[in-house]
């Protein structure tokens, strides 16, 4: 399914030109116009029909905010282009707490992004095709499964795939809303479906007059995710990086005001009417009582170019593959932050390994399970899950501003070169770290009691769990750093070959044992069963190997117990002295073959590796099964390489090797 891996040299042809870097980094805010301003309109309706009027006004200062985040992010690029984002400007500026915010945020915004653009993407799908809203989940789940599969398989491939959608999508939204635009002008004027939909609202008071438009700005506010992406993914561009991640995020950021601008314009001229049934007031209105109430786009395009034509399907189609794609933002910049942090030690060091196909696949696999898990949970309902979004975005936003605020500054106090243009940046970020905190305000205030809380719970337990992670790898870093003067004091060699039953298992580990030339060897087996015990100390002399055998009492029937206070006991006798266990191990080709093994030597490996001063070496014996892992069946070869099988070991002169004297055992009753 990913595709075959790639060697490490093939990095710089897995970088994407600026015809690529648009969709898969901006699939994300591009889309997200597709619900942005059905969010926007769907708040104000809330105090009646004729709240729309302000629609225009909200949809002018998101487009102003908009345009002023794209701007901030273009100084942000060109000032810190490694791709940790607003995450390293708000660490090296406003110090490690902050940039653990900052990280919080993004992590959140990553699997909120996934979450919400698959949730919309389906939803889409149902309004085109109504029948599979009973599996609304389950086509989330499968969505997000293949979205992960197609990244799995490396970034330049799912850039590929995820070209032709987003092109498309661009292309049928602009047709439609020019076509709308022009019916107008001809006098012609498309009508929403919902437009004779009547509604009885109570008047408001002025406060919540002004916290309804504020709510409606908030979740107009939507259209600004994943505008950071770009940012963080200025690694995966192209050279000069710097330079064609600026275009890419000014040809997005127009594309987005563009669009987003023009839909809810149609929207307001075709009377679109979209509720949050949720909301008391709409309890008894005819559009909640039709079971799924279809999204904005889906009844402009009906409006526009008629219903289930050719046209609206290409739209719906388009709409929803690009929705569903927009995650693909996510799955890039959710890897990129997680190699990052675990870079500078916040995150397990697993998020900074690429997998066989050059990207973070460790990062993949955790989002798509974190995102399965919430669409889950929240049964994929845009409504409820874009409550949990906004918050963690504006969060990055302003800490990442201000900490541009504070780097600009930093420059001209050196006195750095052309302080014109320093102050033109600086003026820009001030702007934007202003507005951020106050749409963060807003949004915090707005959503808190729909759901935002969630949010303000996770973030914090989020910025702990880095905390810990850092401090963990700092105190491992402190514990095995090498001491200025370091004294080589282990002294004597000594070889024990764990001994279960007269095998060639045990024949193979005795022999590699042997053939290692320790300064001293014996062969130690712990009785469980005396008459087993028995049995063992004649075949072993039978065998006429001079290795001796040292049998061990274990009266409770434990192996480890009994083997682990004799290798303490020896080494109190002979000071720092290495001891090496050999261990025999299965290895079988198939898994139920695992089931009937009792992995003795797993077990044994695992407490002998606590015991100071032992080194543990496992000896494989590979049964036939095995060749099921290797391709190939094993064959008797001279000198037994595969299958270890020893010939059995020349007698050993005592003079030649210094061995353990056993003690003598007890007669038995």
């Amino acid at each position: 399914m990913i595709g075959e891996p790639l060697p490490s040299d093939k990095l710089e042809g897995q970088l994407l030109p600026k015809h690529l870097a648009l969709p898969i980094f901006a699939s994300d805010p591009l889309s997200s116009v597709a619900y942005a301003p059905q969010e926007l309109l769907m708040i104000l309706m809330i105090g009646g029909f004729g709240f729309v009027a302000y629609g225009p006004w909200v949809a002018l200062a998101v487009v102003v905010l908009l345009l002023v985040v794209v701007l901030s992010y273009r100084q942000l690029i060109k000032a810190y282009p490694s791709g940790g984002g607003d995450y390293e400007v708000a660490r090296k500026n406003l110090g490690e707490k902050a940039g653990l915010i900052v990280a919080a945020a993004l992590l959140v915004d990553y699997v909120m992004t996934v979450a919400v653009s698959v949730a919309s993407g389906v939803d889409n799908i149902i309004s085109a095709l109504p029948f599979l809203d009973p599996y609304r989940v389950w086509l989330a789940v499968v969505a997000v499964v293949i979205l992960a599969a197609v990244n799995l398989r490396g970034v330049r491939e799912s850039s590929t795939a995820f070209a032709i959608p987003t092109y498309l999508f661009i292309g049928s939204i602009a047709v439609m809303l020019i076509t709308a635009l022009v019916r107008v002008l001809l006098g012609d004027a498309p009508i929403a479906e919902s437009v004779d939909l009547e509604l009885e609202s109570e008047s408001l008071a002025q406060a919540a007059f002004i916290l309804l438009i504020l709510r409606s700005f908030a979740s107009g506010c939507a259209a600004l995710t994943g505008v950071e992406a770009i940012a963080n993914g200025v690694p995966a561009f192209r050279r000069p990086k710097i330079k064609n991640a600026q275009a890419t995020l000014m040809i997005m950021g127009g594309i987005a005001i563009t669009l987003f601008s023009g839909l809810v314009a149609v929207a307001i001229v075709t009377g679109v009417r979209y509720l949050d049934c949720t909301e008391q007031v709409y309890r008894d209105a005819a559009a909640c009582t039709t079971d799924p109430q279809r999204s904005l786009i889906a009844q402009i395009a009906s409006a526009t170019f008629g219903d289930f034509t050719v046209p609206f399907f290409i739209v719906q189609g388009a709409t929803a593959a690009v929705l569903l794609l927009a995650a693909n933002t996510a799955f890039n910049g959710f890897p990129l932050l997680g190699s990052v942090l675990a870079a500078d030690k916040y995150a397990p060091k697993s998020l900074s390994t690429r997998g066989d196909r050059l990207i973070f696949s460790n990062g993949v696999i955790a989002l798509s399970i974190t995102a399965i898990a919430i669409l889950v949970a929240f049964q994929a309902d845009l409504t409820t899950l874009i409550q949990l979004y906004i918050i963690g975005v504006f969060t990055s936003f302003t800490l990442g501003q201000t900490g541009m605020v504070r780097h600009w500054i930093r420059l001209l106090r050196r006195g750095a070169d052309g302080r014109g243009a320093i102050i033109r940046s600086l003026s820009i970020n001030l702007v934007g770290a202003t507005m951020t905190l106050s749409v963060l305000i807003v949004v915090t205030i707005t959503k808190f009691t729909h759901g935002a809380w969630i949010v303000f719970v996770v973030m914090p337990i989020l910025w702990f769990l880095m905390l810990g992670v850092n401090r963990y790898y700092r105190d491992v870093d402190r514990e095995i750093a090498v001491d200025a003067d370091t004294t080589f004091g282990a002294s004597g060699d000594h070889a024990v070959v764990l001994v279960g039953r007269m095998q060639k298992p045990t024949l193979k580990a005795l022999d590699y044992a042997i053939a290692a030339r320790h300064d001293s060897i014996e062969a130690v087996h712990v009785a469980i069963d005396d008459d087993a015990a028995d049995r063992l100390d004649l075949e072993w002399a039978s065998q006429n190997i001079k290795v001796p055998l040292r049998i061990l009492e274990s009266p409770y029937r434990d192996i480890s117990a009994p083997l682990i206070s004799y290798l303490k006991s020896r080494r109190a006798t002979h000071g720092a002295e290495v001891i090496t266990v050999y261990l025999p191990e299965y290895i079988v080709g198939h898994w139920w073959e695992n089931l009937l093994h009792n992995h003795k030597a797993r077990r044994m490996r695992h407490k002998l590796m606590l015991v100071h001063g032992v080194v543990v070496a496992l000896v494989p014996w590979l049964l036939d099964s095995s060749d099921l892992l290797y391709g190939r069946r094993s064959r008797p070869l001279p000198g037994q390489d595969r299958r270890g099988e020893p010939v059995r070991p020349r007698p050993v002169k005592r003079e030649q090797i210094r061995t353990a004297a056993p003690p003598k055992r007890k007669p038995r009753p």
